[in-house]
């Protein structure tokens, strides 16, 4: 990695900056700033696997706000092309080609096949990723496939961690998304800055396995809290109530939530195309049932509730948000 000593200084007058002003780079833009700062930061060769509506975002941050040298692959060409020529990177042709000579390289599939098919296979990151880099998965999977590609990283000497995230894809466009880590101390202290060009939270929950074991609680008590929030908003327009004053009044008690704040107008409105999917949220669900069945934990309302998606489903809703749960519970 490039290290780069570098100092920014503006210098204002009225509306009108010097032909010689630097800015100081905030976000993704550059903007003024009436101190002088300097800072100095690790630049780092960056690959990202995957171009879907969280993994194109999140590459572009690690671009323009990280400072990286990134390359980009995805399955279907055409979104590489496209992120490459909008933040001004570049794209290879194969996962493994992508990955070649990267400090970081960053995965985020749809699922553990799909996990195995870009890291482990004959044209996977990690027949080409140099001894000493760190691979890093924002793909939500099994804590048994993050443990699986673990030990297959340490047999090239490079190292894992599994970081899948939470925030959805405003999260992701904004850089703000919550990072779950699993991996080892060391590990994840050298990562940490670079995933930090995306992120709000970043935490490392304990060893590999354990960040997507937390990413299966996140999304546990996602799918109580919508129910319930479903359930509410139903049985307050069977009562014939103006659910909008509802929801102002309990919104600020202990039933509040992000959930009740950030969807309870497009719920009420019957407009399910503002978040997650429900395909998406049902393979996470599927996820975590599978892994409740191995360590004998008991999950009744999330398999509940697993079911109610099974049947929003069967309503055309595959690609609706969770928020829809309530579009089951209104059909009549």
């Amino acid at each position: 990695m490039k290290k780069l000593e570098m100092r920014f200084q503006i210098i204002c007058h009225g509306d009108k900056l010097p032909d010689k002003s630097v800015f100081r780079l905030s976000g993704l833009s550059a903007k003024p700033s009436k101190q002088i700062r300097s800072r100095s930061y690790e630049m780092a060769k960056v690959s990202f696997i995957g171009m879907g509506v969280m993994g194109y975002p999140m590459a572009g941050h690690l671009k323009i706000k990280g400072g990286h040298d990134v390359t980009v692959y995805n399955r279907t060409t055409a979104k590489a092309e496209a992120w490459a020529k909008q933040y001004d990177g570049k794209f290879a042709p194969t996962p493994a080609e992508a990955a070649e000579g990267a400090d970081f390289v960053f995965t985020c599939v749809g699922n553990d096949d799909d996990l195995r098919s870009v890291t482990t296979s004959e044209n996977g990151v990690l027949s080409t990723m140099k001894a000493g880099s760190v691979l890093i998965d924002n793909t939500t999977a099994s804590a048994e496939v993050a443990r699986e590609l673990y030990a297959a990283a340490k047999e090239k000497g490079v190292d894992f961690i599994d970081a899948p995230v939470s925030g959805g894809q405003a999260g992701a466009e904004n850089g703000v998304l919550t990072v779950m880590c699993g991996g080892d101390e060391a590990v994840f202290e050298k990562a940490r800055p670079v995933i930090d060009a995306y992120a709000r939270m970043v935490g490392l929950m304990g060893p590999v396995g354990a960040g997507q074991l937390t990413k299966m609680i996140n999304q546990i008590c996602i799918a109580g809290i919508v129910q319930g929030l479903a359930e509410g908003i139903h049985f307050g327009k069977q009562a014939g109530l103006d659910i909008e004053k509802v929801v102002e009044v309990i919104s600020k008690g202990a039933a509040g939530s992000w959930q009740m704040e950030n969807r309870h107008k497009t719920m009420i409105s019957g407009k399910y195309d503002f978040g997650f999917a429900v395909d998406w949220m049902r393979k996470d669900l599927s996820i975590v049932l599978e892994e409740a069945r191995r360590n004998k934990a008991k999950l009744p309302l999330t398999a509940l509730v697993d079911q109610f998606y099974g049947d929003v489903q069967a309503m055309g809703g595959n690609r609706w948000d969770t928020s829809s749960l309530l579009a089951r519970l209104d059909k009549k």
